[in-house]
């Protein structure tokens, strides 16, 4: 499974970005999918989940209300959508795919983990 995150760049406050996670033609369909981000010098954090449906979704405190995950299983791709963006939202940004189907914040339930995409916000 190969997975790799696009769409990052430099935003300013206030403004939004897409993000988008293609996966190989091994990734499953049938697993839930994840977004997690690692600031400098600060530990990865899960940001939001998505079960293997697209029904149920799980987001982080700090990005809820403002960020929306979805996926679409016929293309093999998983977005975030960033809404009013701060600059505490700049991170490197990953994807990952969970061994089970359901939305999971626990990043040890991620058995593969995509290339991330940076992400700036200017204040």
């Amino acid at each position: 499974v190969q997975l790799q995150a696009s769409g990052g760049g430099l935003v300013q406050a206030g403004g939004s970005l897409r993000l988008s996670c293609s996966g190989s033609r091994r990734t499953s369909s049938n697993n839930g999918m994840g977004w997690f981000r690692r600031a400098p010098g600060k530990e990865r954090e899960f940001v939001a989940a998505i079960d293997w449906r697209g029904s149920s979704t799980s987001y982080a405190d700090s990005v809820k209300g403002r960020f929306t995950i979805s996926r679409d299983n016929a293309k093999n791709t998983l977005y975030l959508q960033m809404n009013s963006l701060k600059p505490e939202d700049t991170a490197e940004y990953f994807c990952a795919q969970s061994r089970w189907s359901g939305a999971s914040s626990e990043s040890q339930q991620y058995a593969y983990w995509g290339r991330g995409t940076l992400v700036t916000v200017s204040s």
